[in-house]
């Protein structure tokens, strides 16, 4: 059976606070430079807007999905013939969501609300949790799922149940200060779900600290690796077949707990 890689760049992009225009036009110059083999686009959390931490900046900037972040978006899907991946700042009524995306070059899109809100940063107070994990989604062979940040310290939200995804995606804004605990998490979590995991982390600074290279692939079997990077583009080609040679080696999610989630 031919192995089905995937070809991945993250484009670890040092955000313009509160500045979309700023932000969309950098990620469409970044793109002048995609390998023509790319698969799958990922942008960091909130990649428009940075975080924003007043509630007045919020329903200024928040945007529906048929907003013009999410419209450039499905123009670079078409245009590069890759999915992209990430989270933005989403208005829904009277609601804000820190919403995570995975745009297909078909025109597919999956969407999921971040769960677990930093209520260092007051992020809870702020925006709204979502109550539903994402729904894997099946692209060019690989099963994926996403989280967003802070989710990542809880490993029951994101548990590879049944092996329902490959591919875990981590689109964040972790600043350098916790970088062991980012780092390692997401090693624990590569290594309990026998699947890639992907920590796309924007670079730059702002109020809560600096980011610059914090992005990191971890394989299933726990290892980070190498890729090749430029001015905060990094690129990597990840096996499936590395995937399913570790769960049929050692096939310890067959072994796993049964558990419920209530929202």
């Amino acid at each position: 059976m031919t192995d089905r890689t995937l070809n991945v760049t993250l484009l670890s992009l040092d955000i313009a606070q509160n500045d979309p225009y700023a932000n969309l036009n950098n990620v469409e110059e970044m793109l002048r430079r995609l390998p023509p083999s790319t698969d799958l686009v990922l942008l960091p959390e909130l990649f428009s807007t940075g975080y924003c931490n007043s509630r007045d900046t919020i329903q200024e900037l928040a945007e529906t999905v048929s907003g013009n972040t999410v419209t450039r978006i499905r123009r670079w899907a078409a245009r590069y013939n890759c999915a992209f991946a990430g989270s933005f700042l989403c208005r829904v009524g009277d609601s804000f969501f820190n919403r995570a995306f995975f745009i297909e070059p078909g025109g597919d899109e999956t969407y999921y609300d971040k769960r677990h809100l930093f209520s260092l940063s007051h992020e809870n107070d702020l925006y709204t949790p979502g109550h539903t994990p994402f729904r894997t989604v099946r692209f060019r062979g690989w099963n994926i799922s996403m989280i967003i940040c802070y989710d990542l310290r809880f490993p029951v939200w994101s548990r590879n149940t049944a092996n329902h995804y490959d591919l875990l995606i981590v689109p964040a804004n972790w600043s350098k200060s916790r970088q062991y605990a980012w780092q390692h998490l997401l090693i624990a979590r590569a290594i309990e779900n026998q699947a890639y995991v992907i920590g796309i982390n924007r670079s730059g600074t702002d109020d809560y600290g600096t980011y610059d290279n914090t992005s990191c692939i971890i394989d299933p079997k726990g290892n980070i690796l190498e890729t090749t990077e430029s001015e905060s583009i990094i690129n990597a080609t990840i096996s499936r077949q590395k995937v399913l040679d570790i769960r049929s080696y050692l096939p310890a999610l067959d072994d796993a707990d049964t558990f419920t989630i209530t929202p």
